[in-house]
């Protein structure tokens, strides 16, 4: 029988998926420091950038590091926010969020992904009218359903639009200014989230399923795994 990989392959792996995702939440917080002051008390998307970084274990330090960097104290990079918009396979509308100091190389590699996965780029527009910036904070209530009541109350009590309920999961859905205080309010009533963020939801979904959900997947992943991409918004629902 073959061996698998070694610990410490695996360790080095995990490494660096955790520094590329280190330097996505660098970026972030780099750029929204520099659009909107280093004060995150004033500036709600550098505010929600932080979050996300020392949700997932940043040190303060290099969180500040990258605040500096943003409002000129530090090292400056030349690095700007484009969106680009698609269709992969099915008609699956596609935003994909980047940041680059070269927006040559990464539309071509963003257009590289579509073409090969069985998608294309489209215009800036063609989809963005299909989705809502959108907090959402999601529990895992499989294991203990009745804590599906606390989670509405308290949502709703601290400023939630709305909880919906479905297999055994729990969907907060905020505005994206109601956010960290919805997350703060549940956290703090001992509610502790399987994933948040604020993200672009999309208003209908897409089932897809066989040789073109396979597509989509390998779309999505060859998407992600770009280093000028910060995020992937799609409208499509996957089979599990």
């Amino acid at each position: 029988m073959g061996r698998g990989p070694s610990i410490e392959s695996r360790k080095n792996a995990a490494d660096a998926v955790k520094a590329k995702k280190f330097t996505k939440f660098i970026r972030e917080i780099t750029i929204a420091a520099r659009s909107g002051g280093g004060d995150a008390n004033a500036n709600p998307r550098l505010r929600l950038a932080i979050d996300k970084a020392l949700t997932a274990n940043m040190t303060k330090d290099t969180v500040e590091r990258a605040i500096k960097r943003g409002t000129g104290e530090g090292a400056t990079e030349q690095v700007v926010e484009i969106r680009y918009e698609g269709y992969g396979p099915g008609g699956v509308a596609v935003m994909v969020d980047c940041m680059t100091d070269n927006a040559t190389r990464t539309v071509a590699d963003v257009r590289a992904a579509f073409s090969r996965n069985g998608g294309n780029l489209g215009t800036s527009g063609s989809v963005a009218f299909q989705f809502t910036r959108t907090g959402e904070i999601i529990f895992d209530i499989r294991d203990n359903a009745a804590l599906e009541d606390r989670i509405m109350e308290v949502a709703l009590d601290s400023g939630a639009d709305d909880v919906l309920s479905e297999d055994g999961f729990v969907d907060v859905l905020t505005t994206p200014d109601a956010y960290l205080a919805v997350k703060g309010a549940l956290e703090a009533a001992g509610l502790t989230p399987i994933d948040s963020d604020v993200v672009m939801r999309p208003a209908t979904r897409t089932a897809l399923d066989g040789e073109a959900a396979a597509q989509m997947a390998k779309l999505i992943a060859r998407l992600e795994e770009l280093d000028d991409v910060q995020d992937v918004h799609h409208n499509a629902e996957l089979p599990a």
